[in-house]
């Protein structure tokens, strides 16, 4: 596994066509099989009547807000409980290993509190504009709903997300390796225009001007943002996914701030003060700041740059099917723009073949991607590497700690290694 990687390589992945005459054969061995054990002993699910088709099922009363069903429970956020001294000030990580598409289920939306989740009424809301401004605003949550609003698709990672990994595979699973992400639809009003309804002149010159936003939880969490990026677009988001933010997302107001580090969509925000320069917060100076080998660390290191992941086959999802057929399935993303294309390496990264993404890359979303193969057992060490828009490939873990080293808690976008053993299961690990 020492063999430098020079690039894209096509491999030896079977055609689309081919592919689905091994699942069309695979299909008819698996109905002869299937009708000569059903000569010899009748399959239950064939010859009964079962009870899901001989009774009546729920009235349409019985679930007034639709819930998951009981067979899919173990789809859930977890913790881990080492990670931090209480759950107040902690994280959960959303299931990526089960999910497919691109929108992240609200319920099992990963969730990061500085000093827990609060319960704030919509009527009790209020967003002070301040500062360098002609007027100083105050807006009610009911003032927010009389604003032309936007719907934008963005993933929010975490800068942590990955960060136990610097130093070696940690966490054995894609929902705490990579985890701390959720991409949902945002509904909302553009910060530019609350900015000019308290006065801001957009069209002055505003270079050297920052804004800081705060939230309304105990820890008045807050962070600087350069004007350039509050005017291009961020978001003042009232809903997610359709409907109201849940309490964990900020409800009933949080920031959007696409493409850059979670920390600073700042939840339950309650105040955006113009200023002329940054505040330079506990939350950008001593933490979410990137520590070097050396003990320096580099500030200001807001964007998430581009990273994917396989979600399955993976620690969580290992393959249970047997041998033939087999979808390899992740997700990409990156803060710097679009998705354009995914390789996969089935060897550790010597050799390399291009997934095929399900739609094309949208800015600053989550992008899925899958590779149909077939799989006879073999052992793989599963990767997968991202591309964007901009050029930017996806690093290995190696490549960022000859920048790094292993110092680091945030923004470790490095390419992740999957051992799929021969019984099907998978392992976090790393290759050089």
């Amino acid at each position: 596994m020492t063999a430098p990687v020079k690039g894209p390589v096509k491999g030896n992945a079977p055609s689309r066509r081919a592919f689905l005459r091994g699942t069309i054969a695979a299909g008819g061995a698996l109905a002869g099989a299937t009708m000569a054990r059903a000569q010899a002993t009748p399959d239950p699910l064939i010859t009964e009547v079962q009870d899901w088709a001989s009774g009546l099922g729920d009235g349409v009363d019985a679930t007034p807000y639709g819930l998951p069903i009981e067979f899919e429970s173990d789809v859930i956020r977890r913790n881990v409980e080492w990670l931090t001294a209480d759950t107040i000030s902690s994280i959960n990580f959303t299931p990526i290993h089960a999910l497919d598409g691109t929108i992240t289920p609200t319920g099992c939306a990963f969730e990061r509190h500085h000093s827990g989740a609060i319960e704030l009424r919509k009527e009790d809301y209020r967003l002070m504009i301040n500062g360098m401004v002609d007027q100083e605003t105050i807006f009610t949550y009911e003032d927010l709903e009389r604003f032309p609003r936007e719907n934008h698709t963005y993933f929010l990672e975490c800068a942590a997300n990955t960060g136990m990994e610097w130093a070696g595979a940690q966490l054995n699973g894609a929902q705490f390796t990579h985890g701390m992400i959720h991409n949902m639809e945002y509904s909302g009003i553009p910060l530019r225009t609350l900015l000019e309804e308290a006065g801001l002149d957009t069209a002055g010159d505003l270079k050297d001007k920052w804004v800081y936003v705060e939230g309304a939880d105990a820890s008045s969490n807050g962070r600087s943002i350069p004007m350039e990026k509050a005017l291009d677009d961020c978001l003042i988001a009232i809903k997610a996914n359709g409907e109201a933010l849940r309490k964990e997302h900020g409800y009933p107001v949080r920031l959007v701030v696409p493409g850059w580090e979670g920390n600073m969509w700042v939840k339950w925000i309650r105040r955006i003060e113009v200023m002329d320069g940054p505040v330079e917060s506990r939350e950008e100076t001593s933490k979410y700041t990137d520590t070097l080998d050396n003990g320096i660390s580099r500030k200001w290191t807001w964007v998430m740059d581009a990273k994917s992941v396989v979600t399955s086959p993976s620690p969580q999802m290992p393959i249970t099917h047997g041998h033939g057929p087999l979808v390899i399935t992740g997700m990409a993303w990156s803060g710097r723009g679009a998705i354009t294309r995914v390789d996969v390496s089935k060897d550790g990264g010597m050799t390399w073949e291009t997934a095929r993404l399900a739609q094309p890359g949208e800015d600053k979303a989550l992008t899925r991607f899958y590779l149909e193969t077939e799989w006879n057992g073999e052992e793989m060490f599963l990767q997968s590497r991202a591309m964007d828009s901009t050029g930017y490939v996806q690093p290995t873990k190696n490549m960022l700690r000859e920048v790094r080293g292993e110092n680091s808690i945030y923004h470790n976008n490095c390419i992740q290694t999957w051992w799929v053993k021969p019984n099907g299961e998978a392992e976090n690990v790393e290759v050089s």
